[in-house]
């Protein structure tokens, strides 16, 4: 097995951009809440046996902190406080936080703590994972063979769309988390950017920063998850979760994430106010055609002209994908395209993992998500998930 005596994450911006976005919201509104995150595995990998390389390069993890520099950056955007940032720059990753060992070849992994530390494990505990297994898997893989492959399908793309407009076309890398590599999440999205005029950012906050991109991202499953215990009316989570986050950020990053309790029951509390005060909505799971034309429905059925409104898709995309929702919907509202691993770990004979990272618990009791697609739902108390699916009518 390989050994590392290099970090392989190393800098504290090497992390997705709605991670740090939770995270300001966090700070300023929920400092006491503590939450327990746990990882998946939702394919049939043995990962076990990388712990110990993945105990080594957390430990390495706790030297990180933003730099003078980074700091300038960050300060740059107009959504992010003085206070927020100067305590972001104190902040160092706290090792006793995360649990990990080896059950008869299973990756156990259990992160606990304050929600507004806890926050950042998430991201660079996958990426992690992700390089560990493919460096032992497919050493032989290198950035040259994934820019390669990344320039066919580029041809491919051009070739297929020559009598489409693309004008309007916006694709965003959201490889972060299932990378192959860091350096070819790099070589990946320098390379677009170079020879790709769609590219509008990157979920990366670090290769956003030093390839002079955009950071994208509003928030996750987490933030609807927590505030299933946050709330002190569960019917009203969603309510609280979103109107919280419009509070906090009100004309910046609001795009609302639809699939934490499937997206008819985020459309039921998606009222009037809502539906007018964020720019769009983000699909992460389901059929991406229907969830688009229930979008527009009610968008239309608000009396919302859907052409002044973005749609986000971040579901398992590839370019195919990309071309297929943009003709179904160029016309019919503003579009965005966010593509993860079929960017970021797309090699020829390579196989990515089906890897997450979510919350089970919020103060000490049980939270979930019901997916719009089936084997993404997850919750560790059936009681939890059976009340919540009655409470919110989810059959």
């Amino acid at each position: 097995m390989k050994r590392y005596d290099y970090p392989i994450v190393k800098t504290l911006l090497d992390t997705d951009a709605y991670k740090l976005h939770m995270q300001q919201a966090i700070f300023y509104n929920y400092k006491n809440v503590d939450v327990v995150a746990e990882f998946l595995c939702r394919g049939d990998n043995f990962l076990g046996c990388y712990s110990h390389v993945l105990l080594e390069q957390i430990s390495m993890m706790r030297s990180l902190s933003l730099s003078h520099e980074e700091y300038i950056y960050m300060t740059s955007f107009p959504f992010f406080k003085k206070e927020y940032l100067h305590w972001l720059k104190k902040f160092r990753y706290n090792i006793s936080q995360v649990k990990i060992n080896n059950y008869q070849g299973q990756l156990h992994i259990r992160i606990s703590g304050l929600w507004q530390e806890v926050i950042l494990w998430e991201v660079p505990i996958l990426a992690l994972i992700s390089e560990v297994f493919h460096s032992n898997f497919s050493p032989e893989i290198s950035t040259i063979s994934a820019i390669q492959y990344l320039d066919s399908k580029l041809k491919k793309f051009f070739r297929y769309t020559k009598n489409i407009d693309l004008s309007r076309l916006k694709i965003v890398d959201f490889g972060t988390r299932r990378r192959f590599s860091y350096d070819v999440q790099y070589a990946i999205v320098k390379r677009l950017k170079e020879k790709f005029p769609f590219l509008i950012g990157s979920s990366n906050y670090h290769i956003s920063r030093i390839l002079n991109l955009s950071p994208v991202g509003t928030q996750a499953h987490e933030w609807f998850q927590a505030h299933q215990q946050i709330s002190s009316n569960l019917k009203k989570s969603q309510i609280l979760a979103l109107k919280t986050w419009l509070s906090h950020y009100g004309n910046h990053l609001s795009i609302a994430l639809t699939d934490s309790i499937t997206m008819d029951a985020f459309l039921h509390d998606f009222n009037l106010f809502f539906t007018s005060s964020y720019q769009g909505i983000r699909h992460d799971s389901g059929d991406p055609v229907k969830w688009g034309e229930k979008a527009i429905k009610h968008y239309e059925e608000s009396g919302i002209d859907p052409r002044t409104k973005t749609l986000l898709f971040s579901d398992n995309l590839n370019f195919k994908k990309i071309i297929s929702l943009y003709k179904r919907f160029n016309n019919k509202i503003n579009l965005v395209f966010g593509i993860g691993t079929k960017l970021t770990c797309d090699i020829p004979y390579v196989k990515p993992l089906n890897i997450v990272i979510k919350l089970v618990k919020c103060n000490g009791k049980p939270v979930a998500k019901i997916s719009d697609s089936p084997g993404k739902t997850f919750c560790l108390d059936k009681k939890f998930l059976k009340n919540l699916c009655k409470v919110f009518n989810v059959s």
